[in-house]
């Protein structure tokens, strides 16, 4: 195989790669999600739907929620998002809500937000508290509607199915948990309980054995300061009775040290 045709073979698989590189550095469009995805049944939970903007030269200016009326929810409350407006449509309960509070004959079926803009490029949440979440399901669906400055809508309605590709414009959905028992809590809370009081003793075991040593260390202590004291006395003492023939033999007169006074007169010490 001549070179000049390797050389075009090269060229011809760098440029597929190369364009694989490409399609898959293309992302994905973004969806309006639900965040976070998951929450516990009968729990009240504070999500945010999340919306980003798609268009290139358009900014999105209105977004509905529809909440869902086949599980309605009885309690609903709306954070505040600056530079928007929210306004609650609610509905008629054909089977009425029983809740702790009492019965609900009434919920918030919908929520439109207008007023404000996201810019191309950008996202904005809109937090939403929810509850009781209904125990008798596993995923709520919100049916959202995204309007654009220049009047298109992108309807995110399809519900994803089992088995089957993810739709291009899926609703966002809450998936359901069940909620948490908190047994598994409860153990580990009693043994740390339990492990208080030993704990406790075991430094107050430590704390008196530190105290005893130092009580040992402080008698002896004072014991070997009395002993040195008695031992200086007693040094004292015999330089004294040592010194004292020196101070008084008549021979020598020179007043030198004990060891002078062995009767040699020559008033010399005796050699080391």
């Amino acid at each position: 195989m001549s070179s000049s045709r390797m050389r075009g073979r090269a060229a011809t698989v760098a440029a597929l790669a190369g364009s694989a590189v490409l399609l898959a550095a293309v992302p994905a469009f973004a969806h309006v999600t639900v965040q976070p995805s998951t929450a516990a049944k009968g729990s009240y939970s504070t999500v945010s739907f999340k919306v980003p903007c798609e268009e290139d030269n358009a900014s999105t200016v209105k977004l509905e929620v529809n909440l869902p009326t086949d599980h309605p929810i009885a309690s609903v409350s709306i954070q505040p998002v600056p530079g928007w407006t929210a306004k609650v449509t609610t509905t008629k309960l054909t089977t009425p809500l029983k809740t702790d509070d009492g019965t609900v004959t009434s919920a918030v079926t919908k929520i439109t937000w207008t007023g404000g803009k996201i810019e191309p490029g950008q996202f904005q949440q809109f937090p939403v508290s929810l509850g009781p979440l209904p125990e008798d399901t596993g995923t709520l669906t919100f049916k959202a509607l995204q309007t654009y400055s220049d009047g298109n809508v992108v309807r995110w309605i399809e519900i994803p199915q089992a088995g089957q590709p993810e739709p291009q414009n899926p609703a966002p959905s809450l998936q359901l948990t069940e909620a948490d028992s908190g047994s598994g809590a409860t153990p580990t809370a009693t043994g740390s309980a339990a492990s208080a009081p030993q704990s406790g003793t075991a430094a107050a075991s430590t704390t008196a054995a530190a105290g005893d040593s130092d009580g040992t260390a402080r008698a002896l202590g004072i014991a070997g300061i009395v002993v040195g004291v008695i031992g200086v006395g007693f040094g004292v003492y015999g330089g004294r009775r040592r010194t004292a023939p020196a101070g008084t033999g008549g021979s020598g007169g020179s007043g030198s040290s004990a060891g002078a006074g062995d009767g040699s007169g020559d008033g010399s010490s005796p050699s080391a």
